[in-house]
């Protein structure tokens, strides 16, 4: 009885992932916390069903949750969460043969860009020679982003090409390996002639790794009349 107790449990946190949407839900919250109506608007789900999928999640022990008044905000349940998520990500990685070609139907071709990995910008932060850009939305850059980073968010990118430096090179990065923003943005940016690559994963990879982030920053979107910015 002890042990059917014990396995039980443990696939009651294998049931709590056992739809995409709950899945997406890990990905979203690992940015920072949510209200349901913003997961809801990110999965594009009902109130109810995505109020649904946050009690399974918590109800699993996998996301917190606090109320604000009248909201509910929910967030994961600590950094084992984020890496259990990795190791799903790289199970289904190595184990199925379609999922390269999932990942490219989404995010598209690989080869396309150039793509930094974390000891590598670690070096050329340190040097000066990028302009890192996290292209997320704000609120997420303002819950942790890298430090170093700015914030320009992907639906700003085009509005505020003029802002950005016409030296050097920039690094996008966003919400990890299954977010389309920062390939959208390094596409954009080497149509228009800037020299641009991609960071290997995202923010939750980067901080994973150990590596420096800042976490409530007030820094917000990169003015267009940021002159330091535009002559690096």
């Amino acid at each position: 009885m002890a042990k059917t107790k014990l396995f039980d449990a443990l696939g009651e946190i294998a049931k709590a992932l056992s739809t995409g949407r709950r899945v997406e839900i890990i990905d979203l919250l690992a940015q920072g916390e949510r209200s349901v109506y913003e997961v809801a608007a990110e999965i594009d789900q009902s109130l109810a069903n995505t109020s649904h999928h946050l009690r399974s999640l918590a109800n699993a022990g996998l996301v917190r949750s606090r109320r604000d008044g009248t909201h509910i905000y929910y967030r994961l349940a600590g950094i084992e969460v984020e890496v259990l998520w990795s190791a799903l990500r790289s199970t289904a990685e190595s184990e199925r043969a379609d999922f390269p070609q999932l990942v490219t139907a989404y995010v598209g071709p690989a080869g396309q860009y150039p793509i930094v990995d974390h000891s590598e910008l670690l070096g050329r932060l340190k040097d000066g020679s990028v302009t890192l850009l996290d292209v997320r939305p704000e609120a997420e850059y303002r819950a942790g982003h890298i430090s170093g980073a700015r914030s320009l968010p992907y639906r700003e990118v085009e509005a505020r090409l003029a802002s950005l430096p016409t030296k050097g090179e920039i690094i996008a990065y966003c919400r990890g390996p299954y977010c389309v923003f920062a390939p959208q943005v390094v596409r954009f940016l080497r149509s228009k002639g800037i020299a641009a690559s991609r960071l290997k994963g995202g923010f939750p990879e980067w901080r994973l790794a150990g590596l420096p982030v800042t976490v409530g920053s007030d820094v917000g979107l990169i003015p267009a009349e940021d002159s330091s910015i535009r002559d690096r």
